[in-house]
């Protein structure tokens, strides 16, 4: 688990001097996209440590998507507003071309400034967006962006792969998932038990899954999530796999590290 994490932030590194060779001002940013189950959470922030770590100020940052989430006011709205109250997550519960503005932005952004750059967090408490609840400072030159849609090959989410300078994805078998998701909504009481659980996955977060890898934009860097240990649905394993569509620069750069 660790040595795969330290690939994927080695890769990360080799990714971002490659793209300030002629602007050392750049704002590299990498796009993280898996099912729900993937684990992608949990790497993007496991990369993130072990780049910042040992350095005396943190220069990579996750961002998660979750503040793009249409609010529950606009859901109210909607004339299918009790689909999309159960498919709360599904691609056409964000305001997808919100997000795009903001990548659109985070992509002509650099470091050459003191600008700080604010952008809209989640209140699980709440269920709703907040307004300019994160922010990335002016020495943050990585940001990876995080969230299940952000190779969905359908309008505005497939403009999201040209704004970006490297495209990741966690994949996850659906059984695995399934369990992992099911496990996540009993630890944190949104369910009172596996066979309650499982139905909510069944009714929203597997027909995500299915629809994320249906409609993919190919990655240039594919990771498998699996478990490490028998029985212990916390315990992933990401195993990096080479894809067909993978830039050539950044596969030597991986595969030589």
């Amino acid at each position: 688990m660790d040595y795969t994490y330290g690939l994927m932030a080695s890769r990360a590194r080799h990714v971002h001097a490659f793209e300030r060779q002629d602007d050392a001002a750049k704002r590299v940013v990498i796009a993280l996209a898996g099912p729900p189950g993937s684990g992608k959470s949990t790497a993007a922030q496991r990369v993130v440590d072990l780049l910042n770590r040992d350095e005396q100020e943190p220069w990579a940052q996750v961002l998660p998507m979750d503040g793009f989430h249409y609010t529950q006011k606009h859901l109210e709205g909607l004339p299918n507003r009790d689909e999309a109250f159960m498919r709360r997550g599904a691609d056409w519960t964000f305001d997808a071309a919100q997000l795009l503005d903001f990548v659109g932005s985070l992509r002509q952004s650099n470091t050459d400034s003191a600008h700080v750059i604010y952008t809209p967090g989640f209140d699980h408490a709440m269920k709703d967006p907040t307004p300019d609840a994160v922010t990335i400072g002016p020495k943050i030159s990585l940001v990876i962006l995080e969230a299940s849609w952000l190779l969905l090959a359908l309008h505005p989410w497939n403009e999201i792969s040209s704004l970006v300078d490297d495209t990741w994805f966690i994949d996850v078998q659906p059984e695995l998932a399934r369990l992992r998701i099911a496990q996540r909504h009993v630890q944190a009481g949104v369910e009172p038990d596996m066979l309650h659980a499982l139905a909510r996955a069944d009714q929203n977060d597997m027909p995500n899954g299915a629809r994320i890898r249906t409609l993919l934009i190919p990655p240039r860097y594919k990771i498998q999530s699996v478990e490490s240990q028998p029985h212990v649905l916390s315990a992933v394993t990401l195993i990096p796999t080479a894809s067909e569509q993978h830039v050539s620069m950044h596969q030597e750069l991986i595969t030589t590290s």
